[in-house]
Order: structure tokens, then sequence, then C-alpha cells
């Protein structure tokens, strides 16, 4: 659901594969990549089950505003099933560098799909609070989120700070923080919407992130979807379906639910 207090953010923050899934494409024009990231959504590779969810997630225009090209070296941070990596390995498998921080259980995703995932430079062991380093200083161009800010928040307020300075510090001059996650209403109680609804308030987002060094470079709603009333467990919505078979057709209107899109800039 989109807000006035969006907009206000923004003007507030700006005051203060192998073989046959190898896409690559040595010229990294925006024509091409958009190019070679639809080929890679349209992938045999993908299973019908994620396809379905494109309506909601827009794979290739969220990745265009974040600004991938397929010679960067990008670390994608907690990728549970992989979905967006079965879009990313393919697309920077032949000029760029994917790598993964994760559990060490998504080691074998990537050895159960080789065709896919075999392009992956890297595992970097990742399990705030425990282990939040990602790697040198200044060495990589993008560090993408997908949906775990708000597990990141539910462990503690400073979990999530240590998780986006080291983004900060990994990052070169220039990189992006690309951060996308379910929205809870303008100015609710973060920790409260979080551990409730696993929802983030925009604002709280946006202000750690300069907090912690960033610059706001861009805020999107292509992710947003105005029939979801923000105030719904994440769960009980498409496709999980977690609540009582009784509210299954009215959580399906719905559909998936409203989310944030963010782009920022290390300076």
């Amino acid at each position: 659901m989109f807000h006035p207090i969006h907009k206000l953010a923004i003007v507030l923050a700006g005051a203060l594969m192998i073989g046959s899934v190898a896409i690559a494409d040595p010229i990294a024009t925006p024509d091409s990549t958009t190019a070679l990231l639809q080929k890679a959504v349209n992938g045999d590779w993908r299973s019908a089950a994620h396809k379905a969810r494109d309506q909601y997630r827009h794979p290739v225009e969220t990745l265009q505003f974040f600004g991938i090209k397929p010679d960067m070296t990008v670390i994608e941070l907690q990728p549970g099933a992989g979905w967006y990596t079965e879009i990313l390995a393919p697309v920077l498998s032949e000029h760029g560098h994917l790598l993964e921080a994760s559990g060490p259980k998504f080691a074998d995703t990537i050895k159960a799909n080789p065709a896919v995932f075999g392009h992956i430079g890297k595992l970097i062991p990742f399990a705030p609070p425990a282990q939040v380093q990602l790697g040198a200083d200044n060495s990589v161009d993008m560090v993408l989120t997908f949906r775990n800010t708000h597990d990141w928040l539910n462990n503690s307020p400073d979990t999530l700070a240590a998780v986006f300075q080291s983004a900060f510090h990994v990052l070169k001059p220039g990189g992006v923080f690309a951060i996308e996650e379910h929205r809870a209403k303008p100015f609710s109680v973060a920790a409260e919407s979080s551990k409730a609804l696993h929802r983030i308030p925009e604002d709280y987002l946006i202000a750690l992130a300069l907090k912690t060094g960033f610059r706001l470079d861009g805020v999107s709603e292509i992710n947003a979807n105005p029939k979801d009333p923000e105030d719904i467990n994440v769960h009980r919505l498409p496709p999980d379906l977690a609540g009582p078979d009784s509210e299954h057709d009215s959580m399906k209107a719905i559909g998936e639910s409203d989310r944030m899109t963010l782009r920022f800039v290390k300076p």
C-alpha cells in the first residue's frame, strides 16, 4: 500500500551456470542486461511454482531498479531456497561473480543443481549475529537482500544494525545495498510489527541505512500491493497461506505482501 509518507521519507533522506544456463553478454548495455534478465526469468530450470510468483515479485524490474550488471561482483544475503539465486547465477556467470552469504545447508542446494548454481563463486559463512562478516572492505559492487531484514530485527536491533554495517564495509565506494522487505504501516513500532507480522516500516529501514552511512539512491513501488492492508502476518498471505482454510480465498484475493524496494549507495 503506497503512503504519502514514503515520498516524505525520500525528501527527508535527501536532506539529511554451467552449460545451457550460462547466458551472460560481454556488453553490459541496459538493453542487453534486460535481455539477460528476461532470459534467466524465462529459463526452463525455474519451476512453475517459482514462475507463478513473478507477478508479485517482478524480478526483471526489481533487478533493473537495483542496477544489476552482468560484470558485477554481487553478494546475496541468506538466499533461502534460491528463488533469486536461480536468476542471478546465470546472469553473472560469464563476466561477474555471485557470492552467497548463507548457512552451510545452501551448499546442498548448489550441489543438487550445478547446472544453475555451479557458477556461484563462493559460499560465505553467514549466520547473524554470530557471523556477519562478508569479506574484505571495498571489495564488491552490490549486496542484495530479499525479505530478510525482519528476521535480523527479530533477533535484535543490534543484529540488524551489524548486518547493515557489514554490507557497508564490504561494498566499494559507489556500491549498492539493495533491499526488498515486507512493509508495515508507516511509523509502526518496528520491533513489534516485525515480530508479530514479519513486517518493518519503511521509515525505520531508511533511517538505519542513513545512520550506517549509506545514501538513499532510490525508492520504488515496483513491489507495492495496494490490496494489502499491512496488518496481516505475511505468512497468512500467498504463497504460504498459513492461516485457516476458511480465509484462504480472501488471502488469495489480496495476493502477496506489500513490499518496499530500496536502493542505497555507499558514498
